[in-house]
């Protein structure tokens, strides 16, 4: 196997400028970088990763964790990043919290045991505390979808409460006043936002919040399901349906079918997420679009820009705005 002394000597340049040009040093000009990479090619030379990690202090590795990796949302999330970081020439380890604390510490430690020069969390369970523990022992993390006032220029975040109003406002806007909801599980920060987005559109309209209306989902399909049906043998004068992600508004849609109700003749039916299925069922979905991969993309930017200070074509954004999309889902309040 060729050495790093033999690259150095068939390219005419020191040790230290194919150690710069290995390690991607900016500072080397592109006809040295040429040499040196012509003469690794002809002797078929391949960088130790270990010895380059330990010379840089760098492994060119950003630790991802998402909640779960099944899902259109959480793999729009991990597609941009993962994406973005190999167009830089870095990758990613990626693993879940499942939305427990213990889980996403377990995780989050097994990203610190294989040196990620930066973490990029969607943590949801874990204490404020113990993700100031992290940057108090030098570990550089960037959060997705968690606000945290002393940590804010690390947060990259949505405006939940804004899009729970639009999705809610969307339907008294047709008239609706009669409108049942399915949340999130109301320990999560988003489902509590997007819930209070709800009640600030009804208190606008003068339309009193009924907890008898209301559901506490878990962000699946199949509580959808289960939310409808509860929801409908409390209070079966519901004109629309507002669900707190996609998912969970495809089940009630489906629940709704099997109760023999017509979309949105009988039921609107509003979700959130604007995941890629919602404008392929049937009706097409109205929602409120989530923009996680634009958050994705953002968030390794701030990695490329504060960790490895790459130059970024962009402003880092750290709140972003829901936007409505009006599809067939949603209709006017029948009269009568």
């Amino acid at each position: 196997m060729a050495t790093i002394y033999e690259v150095s000597k068939a390219a005419g340049v020191s040790l230290a400028t194919v150690s710069r040009v290995i390690n991607g040093n900016a500072r080397v000009s592109e006809r040295t970088k040429e040499k040196v990479h012509k003469a690794m090619d002809a002797l078929g030379y391949k960088p130790n990763a270990i010895a380059q990690s330990l010379a840089s202090n760098r492994t060119n590795s950003v630790g991802l964790l998402v909640s779960e990796l099944h899902g259109s949302f959480f793999g729009d999330m991990m597609s941009s990043i993962e994406s973005m970081l190999r167009d830089a020439g870095k990758h990613v380890v990626i693993t879940a919290g499942h939305s427990e604390a213990e889980k996403e510490k377990q995780a989050i430690e097994f990203l610190i045991s294989r040196r990620c020069d930066a973490l990029i969390l969607n943590a949801e369970a874990v204490s404020e505390d113990y993700l100031k523990s992290l940057l108090d022992n030098n570990i550089e993390i960037i959060l997705i979808n968690r606000d945290i006032e002393s940590l804010q220029e690390r947060c990259i975040v949505l405006d939940n409460q804004l899009g729970g109003y639009l999705a809610t406002k969307a339907a008294i806007e047709q008239g609706h006043t009669e409108i049942a909801y399915i949340s999130g599980p109301h320990f999560k920060e988003d489902a509590q936002q997007r819930l209070a987005g709800h009640k600030q559109a009804l208190k606008e309209a003068n339309i009193s919040f009924d907890s008898d209306l209301c559901f506490e989902g878990g962000y699946h399909e199949s509580e959808g399901q289960e939310g409808f049906n509860v929801l409908r043998s409390a209070n079966d004068s519901f004109t629309a349906l507002v669900c707190a992600n996609d998912e969970m508004a495809s089940g009630a849609m489906t629940a709704a079918r099997e109760n023999g109700l017509s979309i949105p003749d009988d039921l609107s039916i509003i979700g959130f997420d604007n995941v890629l299925f919602a404008r392929y069922l049937y009706p097409k979905l109205t929602t409120v679009d989530n923009p996680i991969a634009k958050m994705g993309e953002m968030a390794a930017n701030w990695v490329l820009s504060n960790i490895y200070q790459q130059k970024i074509n962009t402003e880092i954004t750290h709140l972003f705005k829901p936007e409505l999309v009006v599809r067939d889902s949603l209709g006017a309040v029948r009269a009568g």
